[in-house]
């Protein structure tokens, strides 16, 4: 039998480390931070809290598939608090991080905790209003889609629901201050079903995305009652001011506004903050950068037609 070296089986690691702690120190003291600084919000503690939350909404359909009248309330009461206690961990973890981004490397851990705890009620007492609010946009849903057969097919098999339950919700927490929270809980609706919604964004009742793969909607957006929008829709920014330094200016209204029951179908990309008028439809793969009348119908230019005859043109 063979016995391999000590050369081949020893991975000599310890360079390596070394070397990858150096730059993290490095990079630590270059924006002025701790060399240990407070630990961010988990992207997989906030997926597991969203996925419960959505089945404290709809605990009939997306929860335990056993349940009855009698036992309902009691899951419904558990499973909500025990993901609210859980998200008021990661809601503590991004007030000590913005507490040490603002200079304060030593937050009082009491008044975090107390802040914590507050934003975690007033979070849970709009769970009712982002249920009827997803309600709404269910039915939006199965009456803009003949393929669709009934309500729970919508629920359970539309990507374009699943990131608009993430947003009702990641819009909630952006509007208590939770600005890193609510950005994970959008990307990762993001990256299960290629629908970018930025939390900022405000949306209004009966809102539907068909198929949605590629649809981006920028965090000023202002959407209306009873939009729909089809894949690869852009709804964003037509360009991106500095100032004097050359930095970006952050949080200028720079999304269009998109006003009551229009349509806007695959691949139209509407940019600035511009106004589609409401009853207006928007055709597919059209570039819109100024505003647009109410109960307009925009589309592309007719294809220009030209017959060559015997090789003329040629």
């Amino acid at each position: 039998m063979a016995i391999a070296s000590d050369q081949h089986t020893h991975l000599d690691i310890a360079p390596v480390v070394a070397e990858l702690r150096a730059l993290r120190v490095r990079s630590l003291e270059s924006r002025k931070r701790e060399i240990h600084p407070p630990k961010l919000p988990s992207r997989t503690i906030l997926k597991d809290v969203i996925d419960g939350l959505a089945t404290v909404l709809y605990p009939n359909r997306l929860g335990a598939g056993d349940l009855n009248d009698e036992g309902i309330d009691y899951f419904v009461g558990h499973t909500l608090d025990a993901n609210l206690h859980r998200l008021q961990e990661q809601i503590q973890r991004e007030l000590r991080f913005k507490a040490e981004q603002d200079g304060n490397l030593f937050p009082d851990s009491q008044e975090i905790d107390a802040q914590a705890f507050s934003i975690v009620r007033q979070f849970a007492a709009t769970l009712p209003r982002s249920r009827e609010l997803l309600d709404t946009d269910l039915h939006a849903a199965f009456e803009g889609d003949p393929a669709a057969h009934s309500i729970d097919e919508v629920l359970v098999c539309y990507p374009g629901i699943a990131a608009v339950i993430n947003h009702r919700l990641a819009h909630e927490l952006y509007k208590l201050g939770l600005p890193l929270i609510a950005r994970m809980i959008a990307e990762i609706a993001h990256s299960l079903t290629g629908i970018d919604i930025h939390p900022g964004a405000a949306i209004g009742p009966h809102f539907f995305i068909d198929h949605g793969t590629g649809v981006v909607i920028g965090e000023t957006t202002i959407i209306g009652k009873r939009v729909r929008l089809y894949q690869a829709v852009t709804l964003g920014a037509k360009r991106f001011p500095a100032d004097e330094n050359g930095v970006l200016i952050k949080g200028n209204a720079r999304h269009p506004i998109i006003e009551d029951d229009v349509v806007i179908y695959a691949g139209a990309t509407i940019l600035g903050r511009i106004t589609i008028g409401r009853g207006s439809t928007i055709g597919g793969n059209v570039w819109i950068t100024r505003s647009i009348p109410e109960n307009s119908n925009v589309s592309q230019a007719a294809p220009r037609q030209e017959l060559f005859i015997h090789g003329a043109g040629i």
